[in-house]
């Protein structure tokens, strides 16, 4: 098995060759159709409540700081220190500019697929946090948007709806 450190790594040289070449988002839907297999049926069923088992099990296993928050037709994601870009970013080799967009290439699809609304606000491709917002009801989920474009007008908001 390899260690994060290097997969990390690696990842960052395939995502910057692929960007050259062409080819990153398909690689991105690609390991969005492999994640369909470690968490969309409990998507599906357990709607967010099946997002936040996940993502516990997730915190834990990658030793990230992600602080969760459940309300009422929407789970918050808030990643304080992505231990991934963290890696990354500590490369003698350079980081790839879009590192950050295989989480919503991967995730975008998974949701949609789940019948779930997601906003993805990646705060910056070169600091670690990010915060998303994951909804079960279209109608919240554009009030939402609207009040997170309110606050921050400039972010890159990616969504699926």
């Amino acid at each position: 098995m390899i260690p994060s450190d290097h997969f990390v790594r690696f990842y960052n040289e395939v995502f910057k060759y692929l960007e050259a070449h062409g080819g990153l988002e398909d690689y991105f839907l690609a390991i969005s159709e492999q994640q369909e297999f470690h968490c969309l049926e409990g998507f599906k069923t357990k709607g967010l409540q099946g997002v936040y088992d996940y993502y516990v099990k997730i915190r834990r296993e990658e030793n990230c700081g992600l602080d969760m928050v459940m309300e009422p037709g929407c789970l918050q994601l808030i990643m304080t220190n992505c231990p991934s870009l963290s890696k990354a970013m500590d490369n003698d080799a350079g980081l790839c500019l879009r590192y950050c967009d295989h989480c919503p290439g991967w995730v975008l699809p998974v949701y949609t697929k789940a019948g779930l609304y997601i906003i993805y606000d990646l705060m910056g491709y070169d600091q670690p946090q990010c915060h998303s917002w994951i909804l079960d009801n279209l109608e919240q989920a554009k009030q939402k948007l609207q009040e997170v474009q309110k606050t921050r007008p400039t972010a890159k908001l990616l969504k699926n709806f």
